[in-house]
């Protein structure tokens, strides 16, 4: 499988989380996993990027990264007040009709609907933000509350840790989910969460403390074989069916079934990538009763069959040393008003 391209496009006073949720899943060499991903970071002028944190970084690299790039990541934008210049926008807008994948953490929405590719479409933000993207920008569809928007070619975030979230998603749509469970257990991180839930609980700690769905999830997850109702995970909550599915409505954003469909789809996956088991018996074990039903539910939320996925991610390695010279060269090249290295 060859290496995809990641190019993250940072602006002065870049924000450094959000950045660096990018880097920590596409860029970083995990022990025991070989990378699926080249990572590098570009600007409209090369040189010293000053930072929210009050440090600068170094950028060598300008837009004609993105020209390479597989996936182009924007992790904020500050400047959302005024226009982007307009190689900015020419350069992403170039990147997205050639068809890399244009991903937006946090307020880097607002540049992305500023080169008109969410015009039309769902995209969430940070929630503090959610109401300005939608006044500036009346024809894209906001989506305030959830963690992550993925249309494919374009997708959005909120801000802070769900940009990880949907990194982490996108890693495990490119290269399966025992890649991204690998990346995820290093960085102690949940190996996966759904981009529909919430950006945020409801309540006060007090009450999400009292009312934790954690030991209900853990009990279900271990038991996804076996046949599970509403009123198995409400009889275990120790409350009615109506309170859990309030709760698992405020914290999680989903309804049980959902929630339950979403694991063991997820453990079939898992199944799918890992061992050589007929289809009819992953889908016994993850408690989908059968091969048709595993397709139907499998095709509704990861969008291709049980075979076709196993085709695509089942014991595969991945080739730490695909490269080519485009990719090398758009990073290496000297940068006008710059002398190239001996």
């Amino acid at each position: 499988m060859g290496v995809h391209r990641v190019a993250a496009l940072v602006v002065q006073r870049q924000s450094t989380f959000e950045l660096a949720s990018a880097a920590e899943v596409f860029g970083v060499r995990r022990p025991g996993l070989v990378s699926g991903y080249e990572f590098a970071v570009c600007t409209e002028r090369p040189g010293a990027v000053p930072t929210l944190a009050g440090y600068d970084m170094l950028v060598g690299a300008d837009l004609t990264a993105l020209d390479a790039a597989d996936t182009v990541v924007v992790p904020g934008w500050q400047h959302r007040a005024g226009p982007a210049s307009p190689a900015v926008i020419d350069a992403v807008r170039r990147a997205h009709r050639r068809g890399a994948r244009i991903v937006a953490i946090c307020s880097g929405a607002f540049l992305l609907a500023e080169a008109g590719l969410l015009a039309h479409r769902r995209a969430t933000t940070h929630w503090r933000l959610a109401a300005e993207l939608a006044a500036r920008f009346p024809d894209v569809e906001v989506e305030p509350d959830t963690l992550y928007v993925d249309l494919g070619d374009i997708a959005t975030s909120a801000g802070t840790a769900a940009g990880i979230d949907l990194c982490l998603h996108l890693a495990r749509a490119d290269h399966g989910a025992a890649y991204a469970a690998h990346v995820a257990r290093h960085m102690v991180m949940p190996p996966h969460r759904e981009g529909g839930q919430l950006q945020y609980s409801t309540g006060t700690p007090a009450d999400r403390q009292a009312e934790s769905l954690a030991p209900v999830l853990d009990w279900a997850t271990e038991r996804l074989h076996q046949p599970l109702t509403l009123e198995d995970l409400a009889a275990r909550a120790r409350v009615s069916p109506r309170t859990l599915a309030r709760r698992f409505a405020d914290q999680l954003g989903v309804s049980p079934g959902r929630w339950l469909l979403q694991r063991r789809v997820a453990a079939a996956r898992a199944l799918l990538e890992e061992t050589e088991l007929p289809v009819e018996t992953v889908a016994v074990r993850v408690g989908l009763s059968s091969a048709a039903n595993l397709r139907r539910r499998f095709h509704a939320l990861v969008h291709t069959t049980p075979a076709a996925y196993r085709r695509s991610f089942g014991g595969h390695g991945y080739g730490a040393d695909a490269r080519s010279g485009t990719w090398d060269e758009a990073l290496t090249a000297p940068q006008p008003g710059t002398a190239s290295s001996p």
